[in-house]
């Protein structure tokens, strides 16, 4: 959905109140941000959308497409005490179709990029139907933002669900560790690669999005409990300051933000409209983000950074 809107819907309790979309709208630097809605899956007999210069495509992100052979469940591969340390699926653990990433031809959609990390963002995916198989959700948010979308991958670099499990997301390189690429930068820091999470501010930007919409109920424990401690990995990997301010600078296009170094999609936009509006993460996560910052600020400090290959 594009442009300013409102949608509802009818169940069989009839039509539901206007509200404001708040699904997450992405995209990649260089071009505007593509917000969308998503509609329930189960229970609505129609729905309505108004708006001026609104354009609406139904987009399936419940249940995407299932590779044949997929890889097992494991721990995050990241040097944490073990009951801290969250189950992990790679991209061949949740079914990801790496075909998705690639023209008819054979040829990349995207030229792999990565850039020295500056910012962590936190969304929520922002569906309103309940995620009964968030496995197969997932893979319906990368075929809906690779395919559909066009931006030739799925737009964050990790996902997390309502148990706690941590989904990598966009491809980085062969290596077991997500996020981050093949060789550091100037200053020996691990690079991240390219998303496509907040539209024009992405480059040294890492999406962490948390599967489910948080405009009326919180994230789940277990689920905060694996955000803050990927959280404070990144930060301690990337030597950042969880509690800082950063002066954003897009590497690509030289767009600029004063943005908290940890921050949310909706704070984006605040510091710069060209990140687009939007609610995302939600009402009832987003007041958690300053005690968020706080716990992630203790948690870098005693637990170690990530190991990532180097040189190769």
């Amino acid at each position: 959905m594009a442009g300013a809107a409102s949608v509802r819907v009818r169940t069989r309790a009839g039509w539901q109140p206007w509200r404001t979309p708040s699904g997450c709208p992405g995209g990649r630097d260089g071009a505007a941000a593509q917000p969308r809605t998503l509609i329930p899956a189960a229970g609505v007999l129609d729905y309505e959308v108004r708006g001026d210069g609104v354009s609406v495509v139904e987009i399936n992100t419940m249940d995407g497409p299932k590779r044949t052979v997929a890889a097992p469940q494991t721990r995050l591969p990241m040097a944490v005490p073990r009951q801290m340390c969250p189950q992990y699926l790679s991209r061949a653990a949740w079914g990801a179709d790496e075909s998705y990433r690639f023209n008819p031809d054979g040829t990349p959609k995207l030229t792999l990029a990565f850039f020295k990390v500056q910012t962590l963002t936190v969304h929520h995916s922002g569906e309103d139907a309940p995620v009964a198989d968030p496995i197969a959700h997932v893979r319906g948010i990368y075929y809906a933002q690779a395919v559909t979308q066009d931006f030739g991958d799925i737009g964050y670099q990790l996902l997390i669900d309502a148990d706690g499990r941590v989904y990598e997301g966009a491809y980085s390189d062969p290596d077991t560790v997500p996020v981050f690429g093949p060789a550091p930068g100037a200053d020996r820091l691990p690079l991240a690669v390219n998303g496509a999470h907040v539209g024009g501010f992405n480059a040294g930007n890492v999406g962490i999005c948390m599967l489910g919409n948080f405009m009326k109920a919180p994230p789940t424990a277990a689920a905060l409990r694996s955000l803050k401690v990927i959280l404070a990995r990144l930060a301690a990997t990337t030597e950042l300051d969880p509690l800082a301010t950063t002066e954003y600078v897009n590497p690509i296009s030289g767009k600029k933000a004063t943005i908290a170094t940890i921050t949310t999609h909706q704070d984006w936009h605040r510091a710069n409209p060209d990140a687009g509006a939007t609610l995302c993460p939600g009402d009832q996560l987003y007041p958690l983000m300053p005690a968020i910052r706080k716990d992630v600020a203790d948690l870098a400090k005693r637990l170690p950074p990530i190991t990532v290959p180097t040189g190769r």
